[in-house]
C-alpha cells in the first residue's frame, strides 16, 4: 500500500501524518536509524549495537523488524521488508524494488570455524558483506549468509538456506540450495545502478 492510493485527501493527510510521527519516533529512539519521508512503517522496529542503518524513499516496513550488529545496513527505494532479521557487522547492502520476507541476512558467523579459535575474538574471515541486487524477493524462512551476493531479479524461495553467491534472473531454492528456473531476458526488469551507501532522500 502506498499513501497515494487513497482517494479522501483528508484519511490520506492523516495517514501520511501518523506514519511520519512513527518515523520520527523510531529515528529519535535509534540515532543509527535513518529513514526517508513518506516511509511506511506498518509493524515495529527493533535497533541493537551501533549498526548505521538507511533507508530510502517509498519503503515500507511491515511486522517486527530487528536489526543489530555494527556495520552498515543500506535499503534501497520502493522495498518492503516484512519482518526480517537482519545482522550486520560489515555491510548488508538491500538495492531498489526487493521484497524481503520474514528472513535472515547474516553477513557474520560470530565465532571463528577453526576449533582452537572457537572462543577466541573473532577474526577478519568471519564477515563478509551480503549484497542483494535490485528486484529480488526473498522468500519466508529463508537464510541468507555471509559473503553472498544474490542478482537482480532473482528469487529466494521459502526455507532455503543460501551459502554462495545466486545469479541474476533465476530462482534458487532448498538446502543445499539449487536453481530450479532461470528467467528469459524478456520476462527480467532492465539494469539499474545500485544505491548509494547513503540515499540522498534520507531527512530528519
Amino acid at each position: 500500500m502506498t499513501l497515494d492510493k487513497i482517494q479522501n485527501p483528508v484519511v490520506r493527510a492523516a495517514a501520511y501524518a501518523f506514519f511520519e510521527l512513527k518515523r520520527h519516533y523510531y529515528q529519535r529512539r535509534f540515532p543509527g536509524l535513518k529513514m526517508a519521508r513518506g516511509t511506511l512503517i506498518k509493524g515495529s522496529i527493533s535497533v541493537k549495537g551501533n549498526v548505521q542503518i538507511s533507508i530510502a524513499d517509498g519503503c515500507r516496513l511491515g511486522k517486527a523488524i530487528e536489526i543489530f550488529g555494527s556495520g552498515q545496513v543500506t535499503v534501497g527505494r520502493n522495498c518492503s521488508l516484512n519482518g526480517c532479521w537482519i545482522g550486520c557487522d560489515n555491510s548488508v547492502t538491500i538495492a531498489d524494488d526487493c521484497l524481503i520476507s520474514d528472513c535472515y541476512l547474516l553477513d557474520t558467523d560470530y565465532h571463528n570455524l577453526d576449533p582452537r579459535l572457537r572462543h577466541a575474538p573473532a577474526g577478519p574471515k568471519v564477515t563478509r558483506p551480503v549484497i542483494i541486487e535490485r528486484n529480488v524477493w526473498i522468500g519466508a524462512n529463508s537464510t541468507v549468509m555471509k559473503g553472498v551476493t544474490v542478482g537482480q531479479d532473482s528469487v529466494v524461495g521459502l526455507g532455503s538456506v543460501i551459502r554462495k553467491s545466486v545469479p541474476a534472473g533465476v530462482v534458487a531454492i532448498g538446502n543445499p540450495q539449487q536453481i530450479i528456473k532461470r528467467f528469459t531476458p524478456e520476462q527480467m526488469t532492465e539494469q539499474a545502478q545500485p544505491p548509494s551507501p547513503i540515499p540522498p532522500q534520507i531527512v530528519a
